[in-house]
């Protein structure tokens, strides 16, 4: 929000500098985060011009002698207008100017003394284009005649303009008014609030227009008056710099009204061309879906029945709080008004601007949800001055249709000892009261406290702690003593989901994968792309997504992994793992729905980055399993993996993760994702090697355990290694051969280094190779000790798969 200071100064005297201004304005919620300053320039100052004569070598220039408060001096001026007399503004030898012959915006020089046609000019008169205030350049600026010679040009001419922040529970600061209302409450000092009071001498409003309100969820309040008799033209000057201070651009001086109103008050206006409203009667109602209107910019927008139209009984004349309709615009011709000021509902009119893509300052402020009490306040406002500046003839009394009168509430029961509760602090009851009575809130004194009403202007007001907060904003957080805590420190709790899922994420990233935060809602299309398995628990749907593209609550991380994967092969070229840790949300039917805790993680694209001395060999599902591997090993977790069937993954590529210590239960699944599914992400990379870990299950295992993490302890003594190729059927797996070979607490380590299929193997058979580690934590084994633990291994691995020595 821009607020020039000088409107500001119109409602409350500002006497602190406005850094103090901008540091306690900040302090107090309404965050200053610039404050830009046109007009104020070092060395030039207020001058008089005390005699004008010819250049002696020169018949378009002149030379002007001006008094500048400190002596006089002579400067050459080309310029047509400069007369004796004149109260000019000054530029001194030094002075930096903007430069009125660039192109470049913005661009200065620093002004040097120099000699023109003969003649040593000591300064410069300048023209409102080199003093950055305008564009014109033909002559020079001439100020008041009550200007003070010596005075600053910025104490003059200079604007300041504080750049605040807002924060969307504050919307009354959207108005000038508002933001002086804070100044004043922070500085003590008088706000002076706009007049709106008027008179009206035209005939009974009722009699000259009507209002229906079709559809009172959408719009609250509906306000307006008439006014006849007008004559459009140009606001006048003061008008349009008001608005240009704030980025407007002056139209004509009815819209220039609506316009100031708004910045000034917070409250949206539109006025309607009274002759050409059919009946005179305007209807508030849901557009019909497929309805077109034409708005202001000349497009057609094709609505919907979401969308809140304003009408007459024969079509819509304007967009409720986002833009007018061209059919009843204001123009040149007008001679009858019907001012609106209304109240509609912020989160339709969001919606709609959006959906259109029409944004507007209405919009801004609608959508954050005024109180109806503003709309009277607005158009009382803005009759008062289109009757002061474009004149005609007001009709008696106001059309004020209300059909939400008494559901907004209107006053908040506050407690003395609620502020202690919530501050820590008890205020004296007399600072409480003129906090209260400088921010304009009207009380009535209670044995508990205070009845306080909600001011028209505060829709962000609805319970006690926003007068907590109001009175520590004003008061200042600085001046809440600052206190040790006291009593007992709370006992720490273990929260072991939260912790395992710590020491995932760190595990994963320790393996080399990056961390990825996506949303927690999806579309059922976007989730149908994964084949999830025919029981999956239905999806949930949001009553009020953000979105389209986030309806329903995800049952799966798979498709926002796969989504991300797909996203960073278009624009990388290098290894993509990526992992993401959260909830899934699964709706059984019965009761709330569980919110499941999962990890997702997926590998791409090259193994290895670029490098001559590294593999440039794709990832794929061995990727995957190490990465898994990793997480199982620092959780102190045993698992095999087994050959499985997955909607989402390859056929014979994939496997679920099992503990056999936990009577088998599965934990997660890992594989290749299948072809086609990944086709349907647009990735740039053509496979795609994923897990997926339910670390709910996981806490189970790791809690029925006993164990709270892996240790291992360092051994000194020496470890023996021995190879074994086995014989065994094609349909055994690895896992299972390392299960049996890893039960002797001596064989420290069993690990898979090959299988071979084909010459000298067997039909329905395949040679595996299999390296174990005997290390005995408190003696050297011997090589009999050694061949006696492997020939129980041998004697187990043939009772339970058939494998035999391969000769």
């Amino acid at each position: 929000m821009k607020v020039p200071v000088s409107w500001l100064s119109e409602y409350v005297d500002i006497d602190i500098s406005l850094d103090d201004l901008a540091d306690r304005l900040t302090m107090a919620g309404n965050e200053v985060v610039a404050i830009e300053r046109t007009g104020w320039i070092d060395d030039v100052v207020v001058g008089y011009v005390r005699a004008v004569r010819p250049h002696p070598d020169a018949d378009r220039l002149t030379l002007v002698t001006v008094d500048h408060g400190d002596g006089e001096a002579e400067v050459v001026c080309g310029a047509p207008n400069v007369a004796q007399g004149q109260k000019v503004a000054y530029a001194s030898i030094g002075a930096v100017l903007f430069d009125a012959y660039s192109d470049e915006p913005g661009k200065t020089r620093k002004l040097k003394r120099s000699k023109i046609r003969g003649v040593v000019s000591e300064g410069m008169v300048c023209s409102v284009r080199e003093l950055g205030i305008g564009d014109e350049h033909d002559g020079i600026l001439v100020l008041d005649e009550g200007a003070r010679v010596g005075t600053p040009i910025g104490e003059v001419i200079g604007e300041s303009v504080l750049d605040i922040e807002l924060t969307p529970n504050r919307p009354d600061c959207l108005g000038i008014v508002g933001v002086a209302r804070d100044v004043a409450a922070i500085t003590g000092n008088q706000l002076r609030e706009p007049d709106v009071s008027y008179e009206s001498t035209g005939p009974d409003v009722h009699e000259l227009a009507s209002v229906e309100i079709a559809d009172p969820d959408l719009c609250p309040r509906y306000t307006a008056s008439v006014i006849e008799g007008l004559k459009i033209g140009p606001s006048p000057k003061w008008l349009q710099e008001r608005l240009a201070s704030v980025g407007e651009r002056p139209i004509n001086s009815i819209v220039d009204i609506t316009n100031f109103v708004m910045f000034e008050l917070g409250q949206p206006l539109h006025a309607f061309d009274y002759d050409r409203v059919v009946d005179h009667k305007v209807v508030v109602r849901r557009a019909a879906d497929g309805e077109k209107l034409v708005t202001l910019d000349e497009k057609e927008r094709k609505l919907d029945r979401d969308m809140l139209l304003i009408a007459d009984p024969e079509r819509g004349i304007g967009l409720a709080g986002v833009m007018g309709g061209a059919n009843t615009e204001i123009s040149d011709t007008t001679t009858t008004v019907f001012l609106e000021s209304a109240t509609f509902h912020g989160v339709n009119n969001r919606r709609t601007a959006r959906a259109l893509e029409l944004s507007s300052q209405a919009t801004l402020r609608f959508e954050k949800g005024l109180r109806s009490g503003l709309s009277e306040v607005g158009l009382r406002r803005a009759t008062k001055l289109i009757l002061e500046i474009v004149g005609g003839k007001a009709a008696s009394g106001i059309i004020d249709v209300h059909p939400g009168d008494g559901k907004e509430r209107q006053s908040v029961e506050f407690r003395r000892d609620h502020i202690k509760k919530i501050l820590g602090v008890e205020f004296d009851s007399t600072l409480v009261e003129t906090t209260l009575k400088n921010l304009g809130f009207n009380f009535r004194r209670r044995d508990y406290g205070w009845q306080v009403r909600i001011p028209y202007w505060r829709p962000d007001i609805s319970i006690p702690e926003d007068l907590v907060e109001e009175l520590a904003r004003i008061i200042g957080y600085d001046n809440i003593p600052a206190t040790t805590l006291s009593g007992r420190t709370p006992k720490w709790q273990s929260q072991p989901a939260l912790e395992l899922r710590r020491r995932v994420t760190d595990a994963l990233v320790e393996a080399g994968m990056r961390e990825t935060i996506s949303y927690s809602a999806t579309t059922t299309t976007g989730e149908a792309r994964i084949n999830l398995p025919v029981d999956t628990p239905r999806a949930i749907k949001l009553r009020n997504p953000v979105s389209a593209d986030f309806a329903v609550m995800r049952r799966t991380l798979r498709e926002t992994i796969l989504e991300t994967v797909a996203r960073n092969s278009r624009t990388w070229r290098g290894p993509i793992a990526v992992f993401e840790a959260g909830s899934v949300f699964l709706d059984y039917g019965e009761g709330l729905p569980e919110e499941r805790q999962m990890v997702a993680g997926a590998f791409a694209g090259p193994r290895n980055d670029l490098h001559w001395d590294a593999s440039n060999d794709s990832s794929d599902f061995y990727d995957a399993k190490g990465a898994l591997e990793a997480v199982l090993g620092d959780l102190g977790i045993q698992a095999v993996f087994e050959p499985d069937e997955d909607a989402s993954f390859t056929p014979g590529r994939t496997a679920v993760v099992k503990v056999p210590a936990a009577d088998h239960l599965a934990i997660g699944v890992v594989g290749d994702v299948a072809r086609d599914v990944f086709a349907q992400f647009d990735a740039e990379v053509e496979s795609v090697a994923m897990f997926e870990l339910d670390l709910a299950a996981v806490l189970k295992v790791v809690q029925d355990s006993g164990k709270s993490g892996k240790f291992e302890e360092f051994v000194r003594l020496p470890a023996s290694q021995r190879d074994l190729s086995l014989i065994v059927d094609t349909g055994t797996t690895a896992g299972q051969i390392v299960e049996i070979a890893s039960r002797n607490r001596i064989v420290t380590s069993a690990t898979v280094f090959d299988v071979f299929q084909g010459e000298g193997v067997p039909e329905g058979k395949k040679a595996v190779a299999v390296r174990l580690v005997y290390q005995s934590p408190n003696k050297t084994l011997t090589a009999d000790q050694v061949a006696k633990i492997e020939q129980q291994t041998l004697k187990q691995l043939l009772n339970e798969l058939g494998a035999e020595l391969r000769v």
